[in-house]
């Protein structure tokens, strides 16, 4: 039951997109369209699961043993750093044009706050592994989900008729922050 309610916390309640205000740069520069904004959420749960492991790993068996947690930001960067070119490695020749969509969002997954924030979390959390990597790949679900509502919100927009002064990025604003209302709703918020 525990693990259920890492998952559904995670993916509603404290959204990290809607509920924590984290990784906001990605959720509006790819999200407008929804098989972009699905392949980010895709590269994003990948990294953030993978890490989860490694950084379990790496802050129990290694950093804690040596006397060296305060090495963990700069070592949990590093972690990301390399399964983020991991990943634009196989995005690259796999789905050339997915790669091309994501453009510098992809890259900039390495210094995505949510994705650092979660690492941490799990420290802070005193999760255990399997724990830890249910809670990074539920939080990176909920991106996914916030990521993919919100494009489908941007797409559809894109065929109305929506007034000249609020066109583009302010009808983007509005629309995120009615739709992390409503995720607040989740939590009992609003």
């Amino acid at each position: 039951m525990e693990i259920f309610a890492i998952v559904i916390g995670a993916i509603f309640v404290n959204n990290v997109v809607l509920s924590q205000f984290l990784g906001i740069c990605p959720f509006l520069g790819v999200s407008n369209k929804v098989d972009t904004a699905m392949g980010m959420g895709a590269a994003v749960t990948f990294v953030m699961a993978i890490s989860s492991l490694v950084v379990y790993l790496l802050q129990y068996y290694v950093l804690v043993p040596l006397g060296i947690e305060y090495m963990q930001t700069l070592v949990f960067i590093l972690v990301i750093a390399a399964l983020v070119q991991m990943v634009e490695i196989i995005l690259k020749k796999i789905s050339p044009s997915l790669y091309q969509a994501l453009g510098i969002f992809l890259p900039l997954i390495t210094t995505n706050c949510a994705v650092l924030g979660v690492a941490i979390l799990l420290v802070q959390k005193e999760f255990g592994l399997v724990e830890s990597v249910v809670y990074a790949t539920s939080t990176a679900l909920g991106f996914a989900l916030a990521l993919v509502i919100f494009a489908g919100m941007r797409e559809r927009l894109e065929l109305n008729d929506v007034p000249k002064g609020v066109r583009g990025v302010p009808i983007a604003l509005i629309t995120a922050s009615m739709l992390a209302m409503a995720f607040m709703g989740f939590s009992g918020l609003v």
